[in-house]
Protein backbone atom coordinates (compact mmCIF):
# COMPACT_ATOMS: atom_id res chain seq x y z
CA UNK A 1 0.00 0.00 0.00
CA UNK A 2 1.46 3.34 -1.03
CA UNK A 3 2.19 6.03 1.55
CA UNK A 4 -0.76 8.14 0.47
CA UNK A 5 -3.13 5.25 1.15
CA UNK A 6 -1.53 4.61 4.53
CA UNK A 7 -2.08 8.25 5.40
CA UNK A 8 -5.75 8.09 4.37
CA UNK A 9 -6.10 4.86 6.31
CA UNK A 10 -4.86 6.56 9.46
CA UNK A 11 -7.16 9.54 8.90
CA UNK A 12 -10.13 7.19 8.61
CA UNK A 13 -9.18 5.41 11.82
CA UNK A 14 -8.92 8.71 13.66
CA UNK A 15 -12.23 9.91 12.23
CA UNK A 16 -14.07 6.71 13.15
CA UNK A 17 -12.52 6.63 16.63
CA UNK A 18 -13.84 10.14 17.26
CA UNK A 19 -17.35 9.39 15.95
CA UNK A 20 -20.39 9.16 18.20
CA UNK A 21 -22.60 7.07 15.91
CA UNK A 22 -21.72 5.74 12.46
CA UNK A 23 -24.16 4.90 9.67
CA UNK A 24 -22.70 2.05 7.65
CA UNK A 25 -24.06 1.29 4.19
CA UNK A 26 -23.17 -0.36 0.89
CA UNK A 27 -24.50 -0.76 -2.63
CA UNK A 28 -28.04 -1.75 -3.52
CA UNK A 29 -28.58 -5.53 -3.88
CA UNK A 30 -25.77 -6.27 -1.41
CA UNK A 31 -23.58 -9.30 -2.03
CA UNK A 32 -21.29 -11.21 0.30
CA UNK A 33 -18.52 -8.63 0.08
CA UNK A 34 -20.91 -5.81 0.97
CA UNK A 35 -22.59 -7.64 3.87
CA UNK A 36 -19.32 -9.07 5.17
CA UNK A 37 -17.66 -5.66 5.17
CA UNK A 38 -20.64 -4.01 6.90
CA UNK A 39 -20.67 -6.68 9.59
CA UNK A 40 -16.90 -6.62 10.11
CA UNK A 41 -16.78 -2.83 10.41
CA UNK A 42 -19.78 -2.74 12.76
CA UNK A 43 -18.07 -5.24 15.05
CA UNK A 44 -14.75 -3.42 14.80
CA UNK A 45 -16.43 -0.16 15.79
CA UNK A 46 -18.17 -1.93 18.67
CA UNK A 47 -14.79 -3.20 19.85
CA UNK A 48 -13.63 0.41 20.03
CA UNK A 49 -16.78 1.58 21.81
CA UNK A 50 -18.24 3.39 18.79
CA UNK A 51 -21.96 2.88 18.11
CA UNK A 52 -23.04 2.05 14.58
CA UNK A 53 -26.09 1.00 12.58
CA UNK A 54 -26.15 -0.57 9.12
CA UNK A 55 -28.45 0.67 6.36
CA UNK A 56 -29.32 -1.75 3.55
CA UNK A 57 -30.78 -0.08 0.47
CA UNK A 58 -32.61 -3.22 -0.69
CA UNK A 59 -33.53 -6.67 0.60
CA UNK A 60 -31.02 -8.60 2.69
CA UNK A 61 -30.29 -11.92 0.94
CA UNK A 62 -31.20 -14.76 3.29
CA UNK A 63 -27.90 -16.56 2.79
CA UNK A 64 -25.93 -13.55 4.11
CA UNK A 65 -28.29 -12.49 6.90
CA UNK A 66 -26.44 -14.45 9.58
CA UNK A 67 -23.48 -12.07 9.41
CA UNK A 68 -25.67 -9.32 10.87
CA UNK A 69 -28.28 -11.23 12.87
CA UNK A 70 -26.01 -13.69 14.67
CA UNK A 71 -23.75 -10.88 15.84
CA UNK A 72 -26.53 -8.66 17.19
CA UNK A 73 -25.83 -5.83 14.77
CA UNK A 74 -28.48 -3.15 14.37
CA UNK A 75 -29.58 -2.84 10.76
CA UNK A 76 -32.34 -1.16 8.78
CA UNK A 77 -33.66 -2.21 5.37
CA UNK A 78 -35.19 0.19 2.87
CA UNK A 79 -38.32 -1.52 1.56
CA UNK A 80 -39.54 1.18 -0.80
CA UNK A 81 -40.24 3.71 1.92
CA UNK A 82 -37.69 5.52 4.04
CA UNK A 83 -40.23 6.44 6.74
CA UNK A 84 -38.96 3.79 9.16
CA UNK A 85 -35.29 4.71 8.69
CA UNK A 86 -33.77 6.82 11.53
CA UNK A 87 -33.06 10.41 10.44
CA UNK A 88 -29.59 11.23 9.19
CA UNK A 89 -29.18 13.67 12.09
CA UNK A 90 -28.91 10.62 14.37
CA UNK A 91 -25.44 9.97 12.93
CA UNK A 92 -22.29 12.06 12.73
CA UNK A 93 -20.40 9.81 10.30
CA UNK A 94 -21.33 7.94 7.13
CA UNK A 95 -19.25 4.92 6.12
CA UNK A 96 -19.88 3.62 2.58
CA UNK A 97 -18.38 0.23 1.78
CA UNK A 98 -17.82 -1.62 -1.52
CA UNK A 99 -19.02 1.22 -3.73
CA UNK A 100 -18.24 4.85 -4.39
CA UNK A 101 -20.97 5.91 -6.80
CA UNK A 102 -24.35 7.51 -6.18
CA UNK A 103 -25.96 5.27 -8.81
CA UNK A 104 -25.29 2.29 -6.54
CA UNK A 105 -26.80 4.13 -3.56
CA UNK A 106 -30.36 4.93 -4.70
CA UNK A 107 -32.18 7.33 -2.41
CA UNK A 108 -29.20 7.97 -0.14
CA UNK A 109 -28.39 11.43 -1.48
CA UNK A 110 -31.97 12.56 -0.90
CA UNK A 111 -32.01 10.94 2.55
CA UNK A 112 -28.86 12.83 3.57
CA UNK A 113 -30.11 16.17 2.25
CA UNK A 114 -27.99 18.93 3.79
CA UNK A 115 -26.57 16.60 6.46
CA UNK A 116 -23.13 17.87 7.40
CA UNK A 117 -21.41 14.84 8.93
CA UNK A 118 -18.16 13.18 7.87
CA UNK A 119 -18.40 10.92 4.81
CA UNK A 120 -16.00 8.02 4.28
CA UNK A 121 -15.73 5.58 1.36
CA UNK A 122 -13.80 2.30 1.37
CA UNK A 123 -13.93 0.54 -1.99
CA UNK A 124 -12.09 -1.50 -4.62
CA UNK A 125 -13.94 -0.40 -7.74
CA UNK A 126 -12.38 1.84 -10.38
CA UNK A 127 -15.49 3.93 -10.98
CA UNK A 128 -15.93 6.61 -8.28
CA UNK A 129 -17.98 9.75 -7.65
CA UNK A 130 -16.86 12.57 -5.39
CA UNK A 131 -19.17 11.68 -2.52
CA UNK A 132 -16.78 11.45 0.45
CA UNK A 133 -14.45 13.56 2.58
CA UNK A 134 -12.11 10.57 2.92
CA UNK A 135 -11.81 7.84 0.30
CA UNK A 136 -9.70 4.71 0.63
CA UNK A 137 -9.72 3.10 -2.83
CA UNK A 138 -7.56 0.15 -3.85
CA UNK A 139 -8.63 -1.22 -7.24
CA UNK A 140 -6.00 -3.96 -7.01
CA UNK A 141 -7.80 -5.54 -4.04
CA UNK A 142 -9.81 -8.66 -4.84
CA UNK A 143 -12.61 -7.50 -2.55
CA UNK A 144 -13.46 -4.56 -0.34
CA UNK A 145 -13.01 -7.08 2.46
CA UNK A 146 -9.26 -7.01 1.87
CA UNK A 147 -9.15 -3.25 2.44
CA UNK A 148 -11.38 -3.47 5.51
CA UNK A 149 -9.19 -6.23 6.93
CA UNK A 150 -6.10 -4.04 6.49
CA UNK A 151 -7.88 -1.17 8.23
CA UNK A 152 -8.92 -3.33 11.18
CA UNK A 153 -5.37 -4.67 11.49
CA UNK A 154 -3.93 -1.15 11.37
CA UNK A 155 -6.42 -0.11 14.08
CA UNK A 156 -5.06 -2.98 16.21
CA UNK A 157 -8.51 -4.43 16.79
CA UNK A 158 -8.36 -8.09 17.90
CA UNK A 159 -9.39 -10.42 15.10
CA UNK A 160 -12.19 -12.21 16.93
CA UNK A 161 -13.74 -15.26 15.20
CA UNK A 162 -16.93 -13.35 14.31
CA UNK A 163 -14.95 -10.55 12.62
CA UNK A 164 -12.73 -13.08 10.88
CA UNK A 165 -15.77 -14.93 9.56
CA UNK A 166 -17.39 -11.74 8.24
CA UNK A 167 -14.18 -10.84 6.42
CA UNK A 168 -13.86 -14.38 5.04
CA UNK A 169 -17.44 -14.12 3.75
CA UNK A 170 -16.51 -10.86 2.01
CA UNK A 171 -13.34 -12.11 0.36
CA UNK A 172 -14.45 -15.65 -0.49
CA UNK A 173 -17.73 -14.57 -2.09
CA UNK A 174 -16.14 -11.85 -4.24
CA UNK A 175 -13.47 -14.23 -5.56
CA UNK A 176 -15.79 -17.15 -6.32
CA UNK A 177 -14.27 -19.06 -3.44
CA UNK A 178 -10.80 -17.98 -4.63
CA UNK A 179 -11.33 -19.23 -8.19
CA UNK A 180 -11.76 -15.90 -10.02
CA UNK A 181 -8.90 -14.06 -11.69
CA UNK A 182 -8.98 -11.31 -9.05
CA UNK A 183 -7.54 -13.72 -6.46
CA UNK A 184 -3.95 -12.73 -5.68
CA UNK A 185 -1.31 -14.02 -3.23
CA UNK A 186 -2.33 -11.39 -0.67
CA UNK A 187 -5.90 -12.69 -0.86
CA UNK A 188 -4.85 -16.21 0.05
CA UNK A 189 -2.54 -14.98 2.81
CA UNK A 190 -5.47 -13.06 4.29
CA UNK A 191 -7.75 -16.10 3.99
CA UNK A 192 -5.20 -18.17 5.92
CA UNK A 193 -5.03 -15.57 8.71
CA UNK A 194 -8.82 -15.47 8.92
CA UNK A 195 -9.01 -19.26 9.19
CA UNK A 196 -6.40 -19.18 11.94
CA UNK A 197 -8.50 -16.56 13.72
CA UNK A 198 -11.53 -18.84 13.75
CA UNK A 199 -13.45 -18.40 10.48
CA UNK A 200 -15.42 -21.56 9.66
CA UNK A 201 -14.90 -22.03 5.93
CA UNK A 202 -17.14 -25.09 5.66
CA UNK A 203 -20.06 -23.31 7.33
CA UNK A 204 -19.61 -20.29 5.07
CA UNK A 205 -19.49 -22.44 1.94
CA UNK A 206 -22.76 -24.10 2.92
CA UNK A 207 -24.32 -20.69 3.58
CA UNK A 208 -23.20 -19.21 0.25
CA UNK A 209 -23.50 -22.12 -2.16
CA UNK A 210 -25.72 -24.77 -0.56
CA UNK A 211 -28.56 -22.78 1.01
CA UNK A 212 -30.36 -21.40 -2.03
CA UNK A 213 -34.14 -21.24 -2.38
CA UNK A 214 -35.80 -23.47 -4.96
CA UNK A 215 -37.02 -20.31 -6.70
CA UNK A 216 -33.44 -19.55 -7.69
CA UNK A 217 -33.19 -22.78 -9.69
CA UNK A 218 -36.44 -21.98 -11.48
CA UNK A 219 -35.17 -18.50 -12.27
CA UNK A 220 -31.89 -19.97 -13.52
CA UNK A 221 -33.92 -22.20 -15.86
CA UNK A 222 -35.66 -19.12 -17.27
CA UNK A 223 -32.32 -17.33 -17.72
CA UNK A 224 -30.74 -20.28 -19.51
CA UNK A 225 -33.78 -20.61 -21.79
CA UNK A 226 -33.13 -17.02 -22.92
CA UNK A 227 -29.44 -17.71 -23.63
CA UNK A 228 -28.08 -16.56 -26.98
CA UNK A 229 -24.55 -17.28 -28.19
CA UNK A 230 -23.38 -14.51 -30.51
CA UNK A 231 -20.18 -13.42 -32.24
CA UNK A 232 -19.22 -17.01 -33.02
CA UNK A 233 -19.72 -18.00 -29.40
CA UNK A 234 -17.63 -15.19 -27.92
CA UNK A 235 -20.64 -13.33 -26.43
CA UNK A 236 -23.28 -15.00 -24.25
CA UNK A 237 -26.46 -13.03 -23.55
CA UNK A 238 -29.25 -13.87 -21.10
CA UNK A 239 -32.25 -11.82 -20.03
CA UNK A 240 -35.05 -11.87 -17.47
CA UNK A 241 -38.22 -9.80 -17.21
CA UNK A 242 -40.90 -9.30 -14.55
CA UNK A 243 -42.87 -12.31 -15.84
CA UNK A 244 -39.88 -14.58 -15.17
CA UNK A 245 -39.62 -13.41 -11.58
CA UNK A 246 -43.35 -13.83 -10.96
CA UNK A 247 -43.44 -17.30 -12.49
CA UNK A 248 -40.43 -18.45 -10.49
CA UNK A 249 -41.58 -16.81 -7.25
CA UNK A 250 -38.16 -15.16 -7.19
CA UNK A 251 -36.70 -11.72 -6.59
CA UNK A 252 -33.50 -9.88 -7.51
CA UNK A 253 -31.48 -11.60 -4.78
CA UNK A 254 -31.94 -14.84 -6.75
CA UNK A 255 -30.03 -13.45 -9.74
CA UNK A 256 -26.68 -13.27 -7.95
CA UNK A 257 -23.89 -15.04 -9.86
CA UNK A 258 -26.20 -16.34 -12.62
CA UNK A 259 -24.18 -14.23 -15.03
CA UNK A 260 -21.15 -16.44 -14.42
CA UNK A 261 -22.81 -19.62 -15.71
CA UNK A 262 -22.17 -18.96 -19.45
CA UNK A 263 -18.49 -18.35 -18.71
CA UNK A 264 -18.19 -22.12 -18.34
CA UNK A 265 -18.26 -22.29 -22.15
CA UNK A 266 -14.74 -22.21 -23.53
CA UNK A 267 -15.41 -19.84 -26.42
CA UNK A 268 -17.24 -17.22 -24.32
CA UNK A 269 -15.20 -14.07 -23.71
CA UNK A 270 -18.04 -11.91 -22.36
CA UNK A 271 -21.23 -12.81 -20.52
CA UNK A 272 -24.07 -10.26 -20.55
CA UNK A 273 -27.15 -10.44 -18.30
CA UNK A 274 -30.01 -8.01 -19.05
CA UNK A 275 -32.66 -7.79 -16.32
CA UNK A 276 -35.85 -5.81 -15.86
CA UNK A 277 -36.50 -6.08 -12.11
CA UNK A 278 -40.13 -6.47 -11.01
CA UNK A 279 -39.94 -3.36 -8.84
CA UNK A 280 -38.06 -1.01 -11.17
CA UNK A 281 -38.55 0.67 -14.54
CA UNK A 282 -34.79 0.74 -15.19
CA UNK A 283 -33.10 -2.07 -17.10
CA UNK A 284 -29.96 -3.45 -15.47
CA UNK A 285 -27.13 -4.90 -17.54
CA UNK A 286 -24.39 -6.94 -15.87
CA UNK A 287 -21.17 -7.81 -17.66
CA UNK A 288 -18.46 -10.37 -16.99
CA UNK A 289 -15.26 -10.95 -18.94
CA UNK A 290 -12.51 -13.53 -18.92
CA UNK A 291 -10.02 -10.70 -19.32
CA UNK A 292 -9.79 -10.06 -23.05
CA UNK A 293 -12.45 -7.32 -22.94
CA UNK A 294 -12.41 -4.48 -20.40
CA UNK A 295 -16.09 -4.44 -19.49
CA UNK A 296 -15.68 -1.53 -17.06
CA UNK A 297 -14.48 0.71 -19.88
CA UNK A 298 -17.33 -0.59 -22.03
CA UNK A 299 -19.92 0.06 -19.29
CA UNK A 300 -18.68 3.63 -18.87
CA UNK A 301 -19.95 4.39 -22.38
CA UNK A 302 -23.45 3.91 -20.95
CA UNK A 303 -22.84 5.66 -17.62
CA UNK A 304 -21.93 2.47 -15.76
CA UNK A 305 -18.67 1.13 -14.39
CA UNK A 306 -16.99 -1.48 -12.23
CA UNK A 307 -13.94 -3.69 -12.75
CA UNK A 308 -12.21 -4.72 -15.94
CA UNK A 309 -13.70 -8.21 -15.62
CA UNK A 310 -16.95 -7.38 -13.79
CA UNK A 311 -19.08 -4.31 -14.47
CA UNK A 312 -22.62 -3.10 -14.89
CA UNK A 313 -24.86 -0.32 -16.12
CA UNK A 314 -28.48 0.82 -15.88
CA UNK A 315 -30.60 2.28 -18.68
CA UNK A 316 -34.13 3.47 -19.24
CA UNK A 317 -36.21 1.79 -21.94
CA UNK A 318 -37.77 -1.56 -22.65
CA UNK A 319 -36.01 -4.83 -21.97
CA UNK A 320 -35.80 -5.53 -25.70
CA UNK A 321 -34.55 -2.07 -26.70
CA UNK A 322 -31.85 -1.95 -24.04
CA UNK A 323 -30.74 -5.48 -24.79
CA UNK A 324 -30.50 -4.75 -28.52
CA UNK A 325 -28.55 -1.53 -28.01
CA UNK A 326 -26.01 -2.94 -25.58
CA UNK A 327 -25.60 -6.19 -27.50
CA UNK A 328 -24.95 -4.27 -30.72
CA UNK A 329 -22.34 -2.12 -28.98
CA UNK A 330 -20.63 -5.21 -27.57
CA UNK A 331 -20.61 -6.92 -30.96
CA UNK A 332 -18.85 -3.84 -32.35
CA UNK A 333 -16.44 -3.96 -29.40
CA UNK A 334 -15.62 -7.60 -30.05
CA UNK A 335 -15.28 -7.08 -33.80
CA UNK A 336 -14.67 -9.92 -36.24
CA UNK A 337 -12.79 -12.96 -34.97
CA UNK A 338 -9.11 -12.30 -35.49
Amino acid sequence: MIWHMLDVQQQIIQSLAAASRVLITSHVRPDGDAIGCCAAMAMALRARGVASETLLLSALPEKYAFALTENGLVHHIVTGSWSHIPPAARFDTLLVLDTGTWSQLPGLRQYLGDWGGRRIVIDHHLTQDQLADLSLIDSSAAAAGEIVADLIERWEIPLEPAIAEALYLAVASDTGWFAFGNTRPATLHLAARLLQAGADAARLYRAIYQSERASRLVLMKHALESLQMLAEGRLAVMSLGPWDFRTAGADMTDTENLINVPLQVGTVLVSMFVVEPPESSSIRVSLRSKGTVDVARFAQRFGGGGHAQAAGLKLEGTLASVRDAVVQAMLEELGPRG
